[in-house]
């Protein structure tokens, strides 16, 4: 629970729009988890190993770094919601409590979305694509408070991204519910892995914080999460430096080291092999929105 009471959530955009047959997206991986309140009208999106079907009177998530398609043959009508989240350890809060990503909307649910959007006015999208959202140069900003927000507006809308978040929080089902258990047991490796990427991290270091020999705990690691160590070190630093090109300005070299991968060209291959573009074309697709 560490983690969670050193959570912050970050807006990044917030509106409310009308969707059509253009919402076609397929390979999408953002640094950002995403919220959706649907009014009316129908789409889908698919996301760990699921469809969710999107429905007037539901409320979705989609958490970041998911990788995720997005589909409407019609029409669809939906307030949304992109935020950024911060720990002190950088452990992402869907690393440490289990989550859903459907549930029944509240009466109550339309009027938060509509303040939050009142408190935000300027932050909605101009592009739908989120292949070119995820990219845009505005992230570097996205820990400032909105034009000619206040202190106390800035805290409210701290507080309704946790209110609408929380709502999340233990609507799983029983395959989830398990991976949620294992992300515990393996708590303190994965803490280790996130505050240390800049560093040398190698499978009998965190054999040794589960006191087990390295083969055992590798085949346990893979057998609770479904991924080797060393893949799952690779995503995390892959991960970490999607977020640093998104919102610093730190040169590719810079962000290669600090994400424990200083060798740029091992960098820049591993990083096109996850996200289908290298470092440069990533950044490039920003400059030119």
């Amino acid at each position: 629970m560490d983690a969670l009471l050193t959570l912050k959530l970050r807006l990044l955009h917030c509106g409310y729009t009308q969707l059509g047959a253009e919402w076609q997206f397929d390979g999408v991986i953002s640094p950002f988890s995403r919220l959706y309140l649907v009014t009316d009208g129908e789409a889908w999106v698919w996301h760990h190993q699921q469809k969710f079907t999107l429905r007037p009177g539901w409320l979705y998530l989609i958490p970041s770094f998911s990788l995720s398609r997005y589909h409407c043959d019609s029409r669809m009508t939906q307030f949304y919601v992109s935020m950024l989240e911060e720990t002190e350890n950088g452990l992402s809060v869907f690393d440490v409590l289990p989550f859903g990503y459907e549930m029944p909307a509240l009466e109550i649910d339309q009027r938060v979305f509509e303040r939050l959007l009142a408190l935000n006015p300027a932050r909605s999208l101009q592009n739908i694509d989120p292949k070119v959202y995820d990219n845009q140069p505005n992230l570097l900003s996205f820990n400032q408070s909105g034009p000619g927000q206040s202190a106390g507006q800035l805290l409210e809308t701290q507080g309704i991204l946790l209110q609408l978040l929380s709502r999340f929080v233990g609507l799983q089902s029983d395959d989830l519910s398990q991976q949620a258990g294992a992300r515990i047991q393996l708590r303190s490796v994965l803490n280790y892995i996130h505050t240390h990427l800049a560093e040398k991290i190698n499978v009998e270091q965190l054999a040794a914080l589960q006191h087990l020999n390295t083969d055992y705990f590798s085949r346990q690691f893979q057998k609770l999460l479904g991924i080797r160590p060393i893949d799952y070190i690779i995503n995390k630093r892959l991960e970490r430096a999607q977020l640093l090109m998104m919102t610093s300005s730190l040169t590719l070299q810079a962000i290669a080291e600090q994400v424990g991968i200083a060798d740029i060209y091992y960098f820049s291959r591993l990083f096109k092999r996850r996200f289908g573009v290298s470092p440069g074309q990533f950044r490039k697709q920003g400059r030119q929105i």
